[in-house]
């Protein structure tokens, strides 16, 4: 029985579910409403087997009469096209399949070349997918969701939620030693939105590593800033060369260069911030993998010298996953009110639910837990990486193993080109040194191949290395 107020119609139309339907063309409502029912399921919007609302509700949602709708669900029921049983509702009937589309099909596979399918995953940005600890992130969505206060599930802070940017001041001055407070962090939907801000905010020139990720730089030059390459060598980039380059900041990934690998020597950490606080400059510090070591003692951030003159970038994309989307910077005071202004009002980009569950998962220690599962696992990797070549391919050089999850393959002159596309046709997906290697760069250019041994997982792993060694150039 309807409650007292409220129509027969609008009580019908709150039973059941929703079904977009457009009526158009000609005829009665009735002809109408039937050709939109089997266009809907010959166009395979509605699936085999899915569950339509009840007659009476669709009448109400669609303003037509319930006889109207009735008949047409009768007429499409002896057609074949539904079926309706009592108690059970109107269904789309198993044989209703959708019409095939060959031709747009076809067009599609001529215009479109041929993918490679890739048997095995060595991109040196990739981490283990399958090991995202499930368990221990839904206990944290559970516990961050029941203790949320109501403010959570309105309008964003575009600095992000003060729980995760709490969380996050701690984790950081234990483990990676920022001088931060929660009022300088602003969350983001990870490095590379960080990193689109802060070209909003930066002006004129920005100096790079000479090897690095071209898409960072893209971010850079699309905002409107030029790039000027620093020299990069075993030990980091020569950031004596910052006074000769005009930059008003600098990009580093000081804790393991990237993708050469290698921590930024520490007279070459000092020499950027004095270069910073002489000039006005910034640092701005990748800090992609800093959790991720093996046969060194841990390399603080740079940001604990001068929070005030360098800017640190983290996120989740190496720790725990890059489909989460979270990242943050720890700022100067100087430049807070400035990346607010380029993010916006109110939050748009990160979630409130993954923002209180990391909070959860920092507060709680599980991040600290899956981190150090995943460094001995990263570290086995490794290892197994480096015995294979050393029995398979000694000739074949490895650096940067230190921490992160790559290393380098150094190979013979003139090869990096070939050895690229034998590993293609074995399904082995990687890249060689040449792809990040800045365009205006004066360095010889280097040969090499950038192998990352975080993606492929555990069941798979001596596979992909066997195809790798397969695709290596032979010993001279």
């Amino acid at each position: 029985m309807a409650d007292r107020g409220v129509s027969s119609g609008e009580a019908e139309a709150s039973v059941g579910t929703d079904l977009h339907l457009e009526l158009s063309g000609r005829g009665s409502r009735r002809e109408q409403l039937m050709l939109a029912l089997r266009e809907a399921i010959t166009s395979g919007r509605l699936a085999p087997g899915t569950r339509l609302p009840p007659y009476r509700t669709l009448a109400v949602d669609l303003g037509i009469a319930r006889n109207t709708m009735g008949e047409a669900y009768a007429e499409l029921v002896a057609e074949g096209w539904l079926t309706a049983r009592q108690g059970s509702g109107t269904h789309v009937a198993s044989r209703a399949t959708p019409l095939p589309t060959p031709a747009a099909g076809d067009r599609a596979r001529r215009s479109a070349p041929e993918a490679r399918q890739v048997a095995y995953d060595f991109m040196p940005t990739s981490p283990d997918a399958s090991a995202f600890p499930r368990s221990a992130w839904l206990r944290s969505a559970r516990r961050a969701l029941n203790d949320a206060p109501g403010d959570a599930f309105g309008v964003g802070d575009p600095r992000g939620r003060v729980e995760l940017r709490t969380a996050l001041t701690e984790y950081l001055a234990r483990a990676r030693g920022v001088r931060t407070a929660p009022h300088r962090i602003v969350v983001c939907a990870g490095f590379a939105h960080a990193l689109r801000i802060l070209g909003e905010v930066l002006e004129g020139t920005v100096a790079v590593e000479s090897y690095g990720l071209a898409f960072h730089r893209s971010l850079l030059t699309g905002a409107g800033l030029r790039t000027v390459p620093l020299t990069v060598d075993a030990d980091g980039a020569r950031t004596a060369e910052l006074g000769a380059v005009g930059a008003g900041a600098v990009l580093l990934t000081p804790a393991h260069q990237f993708p050469t690998g290698g921590p930024l020597r520490p007279e070459r950490r000092t020499a950027a911030v004095d270069w910073a606080r002489a000039t006005g400059a910034v640092v701005l510090e990748d800090d992609y993998d800093g959790e991720f070591r093996y046969d060194r003692e841990p390399v603080g951030a740079v940001q604990g010298l001068d929070p005030d003159r360098v800017v640190y970038l983290g996120s989740t994309s190496k720790s725990l996953s890059p489909a989460l989307r979270l990242g943050w910077l720890a700022l100067p005071e100087s430049l807070v009110d400035d990346v607010l202004a380029v993010k916006g009002v109110r939050e748009m980009w990160t979630g409130v639910g993954d923002q209180l569950t990391l909070a959860d998962f920092l507060a709680c220690g599980a991040y600290d837990r899956h981190v150090r599962l995943m460094r001995r696992t990263y570290r086995r990797r490794r290892d197994r990486l480096v015995a294979v070549l050393a029995e398979r391919a000694p000739h074949i050089g490895v650096g940067g193993i230190a921490a992160g999850l790559h290393a380098v393959l150094d190979l013979p002159p003139g090869t990096e080109r070939d050895t690229v596309r034998a590993a293609g046709r074995l399904g082995l997906a990687l890249e060689g040194l040449g792809a990040f290697r800045h365009p205006d760069s004066a360095m010889e250019p280097r040969e090499g191949l950038v192998i990352g041994f975080g993606a492929p997982p555990d069941h798979a792993f001596n596979g992909a290395l066997q195809a790798l060694c397969t695709a290596l150039p032979p010993a001279p």
